[in-house]
């Protein structure tokens, strides 16, 4: 029997993952009784009582696992690193909080079925405050026009991924991750499959400014070069309208030298408006230098502080593939032994 594996990152959902739990484990036992089942639960360093509560879960089921993060690694790293660790045929990702739909995951397994590598869901419409899904369909179509690379309108990540296309994220080796343009530029075939996004089925959600803003930065500076590019263009307009707004000055000056007041006020805004422009620019070539940085220093995606129903070969490395590897070297060194 094939095994698909479900990635929940989690971070203070206490009221929604034992019920998540139950909705997923209903929906194999109904819809998908062909399959086995893996559910991984990767907190985020929650606050409440989240672990606990998937604790309880992986007490009652083996088939349940947790991956406990020693601190908040962010949005994007934690999902990603889960994907990472599952040994399933198939890798669903979806969120905790039930906005991400659990009758879905049929409908991904039956296209998968068919031959696609990737299945993901784009929302048509959400429940959510309209300025802000309005807001979100402007920032995807800026940044597909933007980008170099061919960027999924309304796509948050939720999706199939086969196990091939786990692989490659494996060997992709990005410290900073970004699943949603990696989809996108390395991905398989895939198929789109339209949703509506419900409510949050309970808690508050942790997306604020600083967050969006972070995953909006992390897209610019990952999959688009309009920024520099912007920066070089704006900065040589502006250059050569400077110069022909001086020289226009200087012989206005010089024919009317008398009834031409050349005044403080021009000049105080043309310095306030170029400054402004220079220090905008300097801040969006700082977003792509903290972008070189953090993938210069090659940190891990997470630490983890615990795992529950893992094998031994997915610990610390001491379990049955870390003595793998001692055996081989013992082997090895005594038939150099030998040959000596």
């Amino acid at each position: 029997m094939k095994t698909i594996s479900v990635v929940v990152p989690c971070y203070n959902e206490e009221a929604n993952v034992e019920a998540l739990a139950a909705a997923l484990r209903d929906m194999f036992r109904i819809e998908l009784p062909a399959y086995h089942y893996e559910i991984l639960f990767i907190d985020n360093d929650s606050k409440d009582g989240t672990r606990e509560a998937i604790c309880r879960l992986c007490a009652e089921d083996p088939a349940i696992k947790a991956i406990f993060n020693a601190k908040n690694f962010g949005q994007f790293n934690s999902p990603y690193y889960g994907m990472l660790q599952t040994t399933g045929d198939c890798t669903v990702l979806m969120a905790a909080d039930f906005q991400d739909p659990v009758e879905m995951v049929p409908r991904y397994v039956e296209e998968w079925e068919k031959g696609y590598k990737i299945v993901i869901g784009i929302k048509k419409s959400s429940r959510e405050n309209k300025l802000m899904y309005w807001l979100r369909g402007c920032y995807y179509k800026l940044i597909k026009w933007l980008s170099d690379v061919e960027q999924i309108e309304q796509f948050t990540g939720f999706g199939l991924y086969d196990a091939r296309f786990i692989q490659v994220l494996r060997e992709l080796d990005d410290p900073t991750p970004f699943l949603r343009g990696i989809v996108a530029e390395l991905g398989f075939r895939r198929k789109e499959i339209p949703y509506d996004q419900p409510l949050r089925r309970a808690g508050k959600t942790s997306n604020n400014f600083y967050r969006l803003y972070d995953a909006a930065m992390l897209s610019v500076t990952s999959y688009t070069k309009a920024g520099l590019r912007l920066a070089t263009f704006i900065g040589g307009f502006s250059c050569m309208f400077s110069m022909a707004v001086a020289l226009a000055y200087l012989i206005m000056k010089l024919v009317w030298w008398d009834r031409f007041p050349a005044g403080m006020a021009p000049m105080l805004l043309g310095m306030l408006f170029l400054g402004s422009v220079q220090i905008f620019f300097i801040g969006m070539v700082g977003e792509y230098i903290l972008a070189i940085n953090q993938r210069m220093m090659k940190r891990p995606l997470v630490v983890e502080e615990k795992r529950l129903n893992f094998e031994p070969e997915y610990g610390s490395g001491q379990g049955e593939k870390g003595q793998g590897e001692k055996l081989k070297n013992s082997e090895k060194k005594e038939v150099i032994t030998n040959e000596i």
